[in-house]
């Protein structure tokens, strides 16, 4: 498999020496006609612009956004993700702000969009190159990736800053310092008609495409994109009135991938595989590529390991979220349950071992020692807050000792299809208050189906019965164990307003006796400040400065 971002500083440097992707002018001595009049050149621009596609390795100050949630702990108390916690970011003082560099990317995406052209493919039939019809297929789907790349920028700004502006062309400086915002509604219908319009064209698989060059958007990943959009413009945050026609829009837009996915195999959940670092793997619609590195695990292998800094540090609150296992009875996991309290960890649903290194997991071949003493655990310097470290995204074979450190590929799920089939469980849930069995001629497929499939796969109790509030519970807690520090938990949180609920976050102490471990959960890690202002970010003073038309989000 080819891969997209690893040359993305290389690309820039060759094709506009000294230059900006996105000041082309005469000026810089690289027209525009000189870089889009090469088939080469077009390519490496729209490399750019995929260059924007995020993950949350590390993505706020060394750490991820799951840390100013309830399911994490940052280890280290001098990253600024202690500001989104403690309530003292502002508008002076901005956190995760992205809105430059998504504005970057959807200048990148209008400049790709405004000077493409067939010249190229001219200057190779007119050289009688023999690869120029395989050229002219993967050259014609250009157009539409870079119209999905903008809808999918666009998104990301309209899910932190809600009201955006919408950039569908190259602005000047005069322009861009004078645009004002778009409603969200109406950015979420730009971005859901983009969707619509290139999924017609783009491909469901690049493995059947000339150069097999995945990683690139494609017709699911169009709909997934609509698919997600949808969910959050009927979530309370943007739908305070409850206006059931959008959770419908929603749940039929997800319908569709699943009916392609369930009917034509596009996409399935591979029974008992939760390895998302594999690019073969059916579940994957579109990733985020990182060139082969091992920051992520320096970051993150726990204190006592070589090499190890222990980083995130999953939330007692997350752990007790993951059920007990199907073949033990099935059920919710209870701290007051003797037989639970005696082994917490063990018959448990199988994503938290998956999930989360618990005390006495083996881990690169030695059980961890999260309990007091241990060598993972209190009072070694850095050690978890938690009395759990993070499992999931880590590379275990990745060597951190000096004298033979190796690397690993790292990749960001930005789409799969446990995520499609829990949003369509929640928006039917939300659209039918009859109850999550409901379905008609138009809407083929209970909530109540869509949450076993993915239920099924973890091995643990279909649910049955559940009235819309039971359900909507579930669902809830669903997404967030199976979807776990892939960056939902924390844009949940806003769009279902449930951070006033968040606060606290648990840990467990662990103290090993000549009797056995004994553990008491309920250790308040932190108490964390929360201000309902915080379902958006704010823009930052300095872009109000540039240009006061923004105006500014409530309360910041």
């Amino acid at each position: 498999m080819k891969r997209i971002k690893y040359i993305i500083l290389f690309s820039a440097i060759t094709l506009i020496s000294g230059c900006d992707f996105l000041d082309i002018d005469e000026s810089t001595g690289a027209t525009k006609e000189s870089v889009f009049e090469s088939v080469e050149r077009s390519k490496s621009f729209l490399t750019y612009v995929y260059s924007f596609l995020p993950s949350d390795f590390n993505a706020v100050d060394g750490t991820s956004r799951s840390c100013a949630t309830d399911d994490a702990e940052y280890v280290r108390n001098t990253s600024s993700i202690r500001v989104m916690n403690d309530g003292t970011w502002s508008k002076l003082n901005p956190v995760d702000d992205q809105w430059s560099n998504f504005y970057m990317a959807i200048r990148a995406a209008n400049q790709f969009l405004e000077s493409y052209n067939e010249v190229a493919l001219e200057f190779y039939l007119y050289k009688q190159n023999p690869s120029y019809e395989d050229v002219k297929i993967q050259f014609v789907n250009y157009k539409y990736e870079a119209r999905f790349l903008r809808a999918f920028y666009h998104f990301e700004l309209a899910k932190r800053y809600g009201d955006i502006p919408l950039v569908t062309k190259v602005l000047t400086e005069a322009e861009a310092n004078a645009v004002s915002r778009t409603s969200f509604q109406d950015v979420i219908q730009f971005i859901a008609d983009e969707c619509d319009t290139v999924a017609k064209y783009l491909p469901v698989s690049y493995l059947l495409m000339p150069g097999q060059e995945t990683g690139r958007a494609t017709k699911g990943a169009a709909m997934a994109l609509k698919t997600r959009a949808l969910l959050y413009a009927a979530s309370e945050l943007h739908n305070p009135d409850h206006d059931l026609n959008k959770w419908k829009v929603a749940a039929k837009s997800a319908l569709a991938l699943i009916d392609s996915s369930e009917i034509k195999g596009w996409y399935s959940l591979p029974a008992n595989n939760f390895d998302y670092n594999v690019l073969a793997s059916k579940e994957l619609i579109l990733e985020s590529r990182e060139a082969r590195s091992n920051y992520f695990e320096k970051a993150n292998f726990p204190i006592g390991y070589e090499g190890g800094n222990t980083g995130i540090c999953p939330s007692q609150n997350l752990v007790d979220a993951f059920e007990m296992s199907k073949a033990s009875g099935g059920g919710a996991f209870s701290w007051d349950n003797p037989v639970h309290r005696a082994a917490p960890y063990t018959n448990r649903d199988q994503r938290l071992a998956r999930t989360v290194l618990v005390d006495g997991v083996l881990f690169r071949g030695v059980a961890v020692q999260s309990f007091i003493g241990g060598k993972n655990g209190y009072p070694v310097r850095e050690a978890t807050k938690t009395g759990y470290y993070l499992r999931k995204f880590l590379v275990e074979a990745v060597n951190l000792a000096p004298a033979n450190t190796t690397t690993a590929d790292h990749f960001w799920p930005i789409f799969r299809y446990a995520d499609i089939l829990l949003s369509y469980a929640e928006a039917m849930n939300e659209a039918f208050p009859s109850g999550p069995q409901y379905t008609d001629g138009t809407y083929t497929r209970s909530a109540e189906w869509a949450l076993n499939k993915v239920r099924s796969r973890a091995l643990i109790s279909e649910v049955s019965g559940l009235n819309q509030d039971d359900f909507r519970q579930k669902v809830r807690n669903e997404r967030r164990v199976e979807l776990a520090f892939e960056d939902h938990r924390f844009w949940d949180i806003r769009r279902w307003k449930i951070g006033d609920l968040t606060k606290i976050i648990y840990g467990t102490k662990i103290e090993q006796t000549s009797s056995g471990k004994v553990y008491t959960p309920g250790q308040v890690v932190s108490n964390r400040v929360w201000n309902d202002r915080m379902y958006l970010y704010p823009i930052s003073a300095n872009e109000n400065f540039i240009n006061p038309n923004l105006g500014q989000n409530p309360d910041w």
